[in-house]
C-alpha cells in the first residue's frame, strides 16, 4: 500500500517512459497519414480555380470616384453561371448618388456583373421616391455604371400625385436627371 499518494504522480510518467518501446511503434503506425496528396486533384478540370459561394444577408456597396452611390442588400447571394457574376434574391437597393433624395428600389431577383459594373433587377421591380410620393413599377431594371444610365426595357408604370405615366420603355440618365419614355406612352394628369 502506498502511504503518500503524491508518489504516484511521478511513477506514472516513469512507467510510460519505460514502456514506450512497446507501444510507440504501433501508435505511430496508426497515426501516420494515409493516401497521399496530389495538388492536381484539388484543381478543377479546366485548370482555373473556382470561387463558388452562397451567402445569406449580403450587402454590396457600389462606389464611383471614392463616393458610395449604391447600397444593395439581398436576402441571399450566390455565384452566377459565369465568372464575375453575382445572383441575388430578395433585393433591396438604395441609390444615394449625388442627390439629396435617396431612391429606394426593391425586386425579387437581381444580378450584378462585376466586370461590366452592370446591375440587373428583375421580377416585380418597384422604385420609390418617398419625399415626392412617386412610385415606378417594372419587370426589369438595368443600371449601367459606366454611362450612369438606368434602362427599363419593358412596360413601365409611373405614379405620383396628379400623374400617371404608362410606357413600353424608359431610359433615365442619372447624371442629367433626364427621362426618356417610349413605345406607346400614355400620360394622365
Amino acid at each position: 500500500m502506498i502511504r503518500n499518494p503524491r508518489n504516484i504522480l511521478w511513477i506514472v510518467p516513469l512507467l510510460l517512459f519505460l514502456s514506450s518501446p512497446l507501444w510507440k511503434s504501433p501508435l505511430t503506425a496508426f497515426l501516420a497519414p494515409r493516401g497521399g496528396y496530389s495538388p492536381q486533384m484539388a484543381q478543377p478540370e479546366n485548370g482555373s480555380p473556382t470561387q463558388d459561394f452562397i451567402m445569406d444577408a449580403v450587402t454590396i456597396t457600389l462606389t464611383s470616384k471614392g463616393q458610395a452611390e449604391w447600397r444593395i442588400d439581398a436576402e441571399r447571394a450566390s455565384t452566377g453561371e459565369q465568372d464575375h457574376e453575382i445572383e441575388m434574391v430578395g433585393v433591396n437597393a438604395r441609390y444615394i448618388g449625388t442627390d439629396k433624395e435617396p431612391t429606394q428600389i426593391t425586386s425579387r431577383k437581381g444580378k450584378y456583373y462585376i466586370d461590366q459594373r452592370h446591375l440587373v433587377l428583375t421580377d416585380q421591380v418597384v422604385i420609390s421616391k418617398p419625399t415626392k410620393n412617386q412610385q415606378l413599377m417594372s419587370d426589369q431594371l438595368d443600371y449601367y455604371d459606366a454611362t450612369k444610365m438606368v434602362v427599363s426595357p419593358g412596360k413601365v408604370d409611373l405614379q405620383g400625385p396628379g400623374l400617371k405615366v404608362t410606357a413600353g420603355r424608359m431610359d433615365y440618365d442619372l447624371s442629367t436627371g433626364g427621362y426618356d419614355f417610349s413605345n406607346r406612352v400614355k400620360v394622365k394628369l
